[in-house]
């Protein structure tokens, strides 16, 4: 990336994340759960009013605790698109569950909820609802059908941070959500994410599974008074310098929010007539969403006109990519039984989808930029 004008992503800071990192090591506590870790936690929990926030070392991480919290078993299905990263189902496949792969909508790119139901069988444990690009699927449907069938449901809400679907914020419907910090996200650390607790039955556990499967947690608020191995677990926490640095962008998060409503915002705006001319499309945004202005992407006409437009911004310094092939075509997604032809849509999408530079410093000049370089292009 370092030979572009203007690349992808940038990872941007907010001010104060090398002075609260200074902090954590002044404090001499850099392992997991510090002070910064708590404040992060604490400032999410608020926000999203739900029961209890875990930060975790990746998104990925978060998802396979979903997992194991769940009691994942060997020949569970789990229902997820097809659209989306490897993580999402690898945290189950892991556990011996299947992947049962489903398609999206053609608007959204979101989990097709009329599809839903037909996938559901008596080995179905879990619907894995993927907000792509921060904007929120149809959940009140998901969640109906999710009740009458008694099936939990995991948002993996990695590009929705602070999106809302009819007022209510992504990652507060299902039982369990997660979140990502990745360098390429919203809010970052570099590197981590976050599992969002909403049954506070669940709790208890979440942090024994977060501890290497320790109740080390209880001890240290000193309910008991030694800590030992008590279930399954894994080292699921972030140090707390990655925190402090999390903690200086939560406390910006409305700020930085704003920044990308406007890149957002200008790209739809002066992107359109050109869209229209060119038989592109643009991203949908349903009326009773709040998208989390993570991503801008255009869908090319067909895969040459994607691979044109790709190196036409390369010519001029720009880097666009594309985003995720599907699952259910990739080798593994092979062996659970993917074939061509069970998700049209995801297929038709993944040949066509092309993301433009999206961070938190793009400056004015560079989008300027990206938006005269898009325009001169012609499929």
């Amino acid at each position: 990336m370092s030979g572009y004008k203007i690349p992808f992503n940038k990872p941007s800071f907010t001010g104060n994340e090398v002075m609260y990192m200074a902090h954590a090591i002044q404090k001499a506590h850099l392992s997991g759960d510090g002070s910064f870790t708590h404040s992060c936690q604490q400032i999410l929990q608020d926000l999203l009013q739900i029961p209890k926030v875990l930060l975790t070392t990746s998104c990925t991480h978060a998802l396979e605790m979903t997992a194991l919290l769940l009691d994942i078993q060997p020949g569970d299905e789990v229902i997820l698109p097809s659209f989306t990263f490897v993580s999402t189902a690898n945290a189950f496949a892991l556990r011996g569950a299947r992947p049962v792969f489903i398609d999206i909508r053609p608007d959204t790119l979101n989990l097709d909820e009329n599809q839903l139901e037909a996938l559901i069988t008596e080995r179905t444990k879990v619907v894995l609802p993927v907000h792509y690009a921060g904007v929120g699927c149809e959940m009140e449907r998901i969640m109906e059908i999710s009740r009458r069938y008694q099936i939990a449901v995991v948002e993996d809400n990695a590009h929705g941070l602070f999106g809302k679907y009819q007022n209510q914020y992504l990652g507060t419907f299902g039982t369990l959500a997660t979140q990502s910090f990745h360098e390429t996200k919203n809010i970052t650390c570099g590197e981590g994410g976050a599992l969002l607790i909403n049954d506070p039955r669940l709790i208890e556990r979440a942090e024994i599974l977060r501890e290497k499967g320790t109740n080390r947690s209880r001890f240290f608020r000193g309910q008991v008074d030694k800590y030992t191995w008590v279930d399954l677990g894994s080292s699921y926490l972030p140090s707390d310098m990655l925190a402090a640095y999390l903690f200086a962008q939560l406390e910006n998060w409305e700020s930085i929010q704003e920044r990308r409503r406007q890149i957002w915002e200008t790209y739809d705006a002066e992107l359109q007539d050109w869209a229209t001319e060119n038989g592109v499309s643009t991203p949908c945004i349903p009326a009773d969403v709040h998208q989390a202005y993570h991503m801008y992407y255009l869908l090319l006409p067909d895969l040459t006109s994607r691979t044109a437009f790709i190196e036409h911004m390369k010519q001029a310094g720009i880097l666009s990519v594309f985003h995720y092939q599907p699952l259910h075509l990739s080798e593994m997604g092979r062996k659970f039984g993917g074939k061509e032809g069970d998700c049209p849509v995801t297929e038709e999408v993944s040949d066509r989808l092309v993301r433009l530079p999206f961070y938190n410093s793009l400056e004015m000049n560079e989008q300027e930029l990206v938006i005269d370089t898009v325009t001169a292009f012609h499929p």
